[in-house]
């Protein structure tokens, strides 16, 4: 028999940490159906018994004001892990145990993992787990999640828990004489009306009524609308008595006696402090330089620029050797194959397409390694509370920083996680401008276009010039967030409250898991969706070709070149002598030419080249030709494809099979190619339309319109800089 567990914790209490502890690599994400937000679920044996876990969204509370806490909520509920591990900050002990109070009152079987303990004791906090345990009547197991310690011991408590097969017992708090004189009214009315019992105790019901849980009154409404409106009058009166004599709502009442309860918990035994809880503590020394109104600003920009200068120094060597494993893999083919449709889709489909993306792997992986260092050490959180008061001035959230910094503030995250994360935010207005400014953030997928741009055309500087395109990501998301809220997202500002996580040392294995997860996501995307992609890019890009009459008058062209040559430098050129004679090599030379210029003349009457042609006269405006459009065009699909699509174009249109050169080379050779236009580009590429896969969960999130307007606002700004950045680079020879 498979057993069930489920990890469930506030965000930062390490319940990440642990799941990777556990499971390792033998997990995967998924989504929860009919909602975006992401699950982990895992698999381990221990002691003969195969284990599933999953990795619950980090969550405060139980009632369902986002779409976290109503996922781990209504998966406890619906799903009945034979055992809920709550995973609880042993630093934050009080804070911490408000979560474990509203699992006790669903009446999960649970047990409490009393994680960070070192932290705890640092911070000179001892805590008696057997006490905690006795007051709370559920297991309670001391561990370190980042090291691993106390972990056996918390298996064994869970199988323990899990081989009773106890019933959903929930836990009974008083809230007090007029909340439990209505409690007591209200399960009568759920038990008698059977409303939702199957699913939740009638107490547990009676207590999300009166805490006005949007999702449990609309199902209450929904199953039965007679008992739905008695329960809300009863509670409304409640609500008009407290108001009254209290100056309160009944949710913060309830909450103010589960604190009280804690507390009560606390006194008897469960801490002893050592010294003086005033004292200053290690994170919050480091917090005093790295936070500082003056001096963390500057430090966080010098971190942001070694992160850089880290990724592309480490990266360059593995790069260049994939770079150069598939120059001679297409060299290989070109030498080995016949000439005909299927190398054309060897080399140009797959290769060039596929290898272009492929071959910044090393470059993404490091990346995402610096961000996971970052993250992991708790400064991440750091960055997003000292971004809060520039914030502000634009009209955004301070917790609009967090779905900024996933979708790429550090060159490297994703939209798709970002645009989802901005359901942290309460007011509508800066949840929608903050969810239509992060796709101008530098995702993972537009990381190897500017890498391949940056190294072109400014190879001296790489790290450099990431960095400033990095802040130009920020400054351009944050102009544009300013103009969305002083116009169609006109609003009043919302308060910021963050919590900020103490500092840890990350674990190699934390790091480890964290940088293979994201790579292998980047290499998956890269074998299925951009090789598909590619694939379809250079169909388009070769097909209908050009007509026989065309075909044969360049043959003619090269029989007429050969028949004009002598006889010997014809036998020498095609026995392949080496080295060529300086005949040899000028008939080489001018065949290459003709051949080129048939190739060429085919892209251009192909489907793609027609579509890229036809752009031209707009977007030579902005310093592009047409093979870069029909790159631009497959970027709506996905931004990685940008550089396989021109990978394609570029080795399409050139045929001299000894000089296999990389896409960098045929750039930096293109005569439609310079600084300027490279920066255009880059400009353009960064703030354009966001993918088709972005658009789609932009559209889940908010409507259709809203993602229509996301790639209609982005693009045509997009285009104007560019544009702006091309004709005054021009003006001023700066290319």
């Amino acid at each position: 028999m498979q057993l069930k567990m489920a990890l469930a914790g506030n965000p930062n209490a390490g319940k990440t940490t642990l799941f990777n502890q556990l499971t390792g690599a033998r997990q995967h994400v998924g989504n929860y159906p009919g909602i975006t937000v992401d699950h982990k679920e895992g698999h381990l044996q221990y002691q003969g018994q195969t284990i599933t876990i999953t990795d619950l969204p980090g969550t405060y509370s139980m009632t369902a004001y986002s779409a976290e806490e109503l996922v781990a909520r209504d998966y406890l509920v619906y799903n009945r892990p034979q055992v809920v591990i709550n995973i609880v900050d042993a630093s934050n002990l009080e804070r911490n145990l408000y979560l474990t109070c509203q699992l006790l009152e669903l009446g999960a079987p649970l047990v409490v993992a009393l994680n960070m303990i070192d932290v705890a004791e640092a911070r000179g906090i001892e805590i008696n787990a057997a006490v905690l345990a006795q007051h709370l009547q559920v297991p309670v197991v001391p561990i370190i999640a980042r090291s691993g310690f106390g972990k056996d011991a918390l298996l064994s408590a869970a199988l323990q828990v899990a081989s009773t097969n106890q019933q959903w017992n929930p836990l009974s708090i008083s809230y007090g004489d007029d909340l439990d004189t209505t409690l007591s009214e209200l399960i009568k009315i759920i038990t008698a009306a059977d409303l939702m019992t199957e699913t939740y105790h009638a107490r547990y019901t009676a207590i999300k009524y009166l805490e006005n849980d949007d999702q449990i009154q609309a199902k209450g409404r929904e199953i039965s609308p007679q008992t739905a409106h008695l329960l809300e009058q009863l509670v409304e009166k409640t609500a008009d008595h407290s108001r009254l004599t209290l100056d309160v709502y009944p949710e913060a009442i309830i909450a103010d006696h589960r604190y009280g309860y804690i507390k009560s918990l606390l006194r008897q035994g469960v801490i002893t402090r050592k010294f003086d809880a005033d004292r200053l503590y290690t994170s919050d020394k480091i917090d005093k330089v790295l936070t500082n109104r003056l001096l963390g600003p500057v430090l966080m920009l010098a971190i942001l620029f070694a992160l850089y200068q880290f990724t592309f120094s480490w990266s360059e060597i593995p790069g260049t050797w994939l770079k150069n494993a598939f120059t001679w893999l297409s060299g290989l083919v070109e030498t080995t194959l016949p000439n005909g449709t299927l190398k054309s889709l060897i080399i140009s489909g797959i290769i060039n397409g596929v290898g272009g993306v492929i071959g910044f792997v090393p470059l993404i992986m490091f990346m995402f390694f610096g961000i996971a260092i970052l993250e992991d050490s708790g400064y991440l959180a750091r960055v997003a509370f000292m971004m809060d008061r520039i914030f502000r001035i634009f009209g955004l959230h301070g917790s609009s920083v967090m779905p900024f910094i996933v979708s790429g503030g550090i060159a490297g995250g994703c939209a798709v996680p970002g645009v989802m994360a901005t359901r942290t935010l309460r007011s509508p207005k800066e949840r929608m401008a903050t969810l239509l400014t992060v796709p101008f953030m530098n995702c993972g997928a537009k990381l190897p276009v500017l890498a391949l741009l940056i190294g072109t055309f400014f190879g001296e500087n790489k790290a450099r010039y990431m960095f400033f395109f990095t802040m130009l990501a920020w400054i351009v998301a944050m102009l544009a967030a300013k103009l969305l809220r002083s116009t169609v997202l006109r609003g009043a500002p919302t308060p910021f409250v963050m919590e900020l996580p103490p500092y840890r040392f990350p674990t190699i294995r934390g790091l480890c898991i964290h940088t293979w997860e994201r790579t292998y996501q980047y290499v998956k995307k890269a074998g299925t969706v951009i090789l598909g992609i590619s694939i379809l890019l250079w169909a388009m890009m070769t097909f209908p070709g050009l007509s026989e009459e065309v075909s044969t008058s360049f043959a003619m062209k090269r029989q007429e070149v050969m028949a004009a040559a002598a006889p010997d430098t014809r036998a020498e050129l095609q026995i392949k002598k080496e080295p060529l004679s300086e005949q040899a090599q000028a008939l080489n030379k001018a065949i290459t030419l003709i051949g080129n210029e048939e190739a060429e003349m085919a892209l251009r009457h192909s489907i793609a080249g027609k579509i890229g042609i036809s752009l031209e006269s707009v977007s030579r405006l902005a310093g592009f030709d047409w093979r870069t459009d029909i790159a631009l065009i497959g970027g709506f699909a996905a931004k990685e494809v940008i550089v396989s699509t021109l990978g394609t174009a570029y080795s399409m249109g050139k045929v001299d099979s000894k000089d296999a050169q990389s896409l960098s080379d045929r750039l930096k050779e293109d005569s439609n190619w310079n600084k300027v236009t490279a920066v255009a580009a880059l400009v353009f590429i960064m703030f354009y339309s966001p993918c088709f896969i972005t658009l789609v969960c932009i559209a889940k999130e908010a409507s259709w319109k809203w993602a229509a307007f996301s790639m209609a606002f982005n693009t045509i700004l997009a285009y104007l800089m560019a544009v702006a950045v091309f004709q005054i680079g021009t003006f001023f020879s700066l290319g």
